[in-house]
């Protein structure tokens, strides 16, 4: 508790400044929210953020916009992951829906233009600065770039049964998952187990196990040098294409961009 009092101190202490902040700091964190909004850039593997309802992957060459006073906890397991912070002062931009929301995005050219001239600026920036009007111009830049959100994330629950069942999913991804196998598996109807996903989850049990499968090959691309064939096995796959397009439906890229962004 005293080093996140510590860390909101530092990043509110002066509300009407940007703070540009390069150490990865807040993956020692419990969840916790502060006054500024925040654009959390991941390079070089795959950041994990919480937050009370989802869990939300960032792979390499993504964004992060978090909104004001909105909890979360970042977590990653990559020693060769690079983040940067950017905390933006309260600014009044109800019209612009984009900053009340959470969401990933990859990163842009320009936007990557932008960073690698900044790449020395650590620290408070006043306003009335051409370091802060630079940064502010950054800001405002990502709504109007209109790019597609990254939609991997995944609901939590605190309902045993429903843990219990996507645990074992995790262990045996390889493995085809069928509703009825995994219904007679943990003593429940299929009706049952729809209603647990839908009710507690919000999403359906297909739909999960297909976001879990996609997370997984995330993970191998990065972490291994399987081909993109072995990997589609390992989590599940029998078909390259269908990995490869669902993939696609859900990161906006195929395994082989994503490799090659890490």
């Amino acid at each position: 508790m005293k080093y996140i009092r510590e860390l909101i101190r530092i990043i509110d202490e002066y509300p009407e400044a940007i703070l540009v902040l390069r150490q990865q700091t807040e993956q020692k964190l419990t969840a916790h929210k502060h006054d500024k909004g925040q654009l959390l850039l991941v390079f070089g593997g795959i950041a994990y953020l919480q937050t009370s309802e989802r869990d939300f992957y960032i792979p390499s060459n993504h964004y992060v916009w978090i909104p004001k006073r909105y909890a979360h906890n970042l977590m990653f397991n990559s020693q060769d992951l690079f983040i940067i912070n950017i905390y933006f002062p309260d600014e009044d931009d109800a019209d612009t829906p984009f900053y009340s929301e959470l969401g990933i995005y990859p990163v842009s050219r320009l936007l990557s233009e932008m960073l690698s001239f900044t790449e020395s600026w650590q620290g408070n920036f006043s306003a009335g600065t051409w370091e802060y009007e630079f940064l502010n111009t950054a800001k405002h830049l990502l709504p109007k770039e209109k790019l597609n959100k990254f939609s991997i994330q995944l609901p939590t629950t605190d309902d045993k049964k429903l843990n219990e069942i996507t645990d074992y999913f995790r262990e045996n991804l390889n493995e085809t998952l069928t509703m009825e196998e995994i219904a007679v598996r943990f003593g429940i109807s299929v009706r049952s187990l729809t209603r647990l996903f839908q009710n507690r989850l919000h999403i359906s049990f297909l739909q999960y196990v297909k976001m879990l499968r996609i997370i997984r090959a995330m993970e191998l691309l990065k972490g291994t040098d399987l081909s993109v064939s072995e990997i589609a096995y390992e989590v599940g796959y029998s078909s390259i294409s269908a990995f490869s397009n669902t993939f696609a439906q859900l990161t906006n890229m195929r395994p082989t961009e994503f490799k090659s962004l890490l």
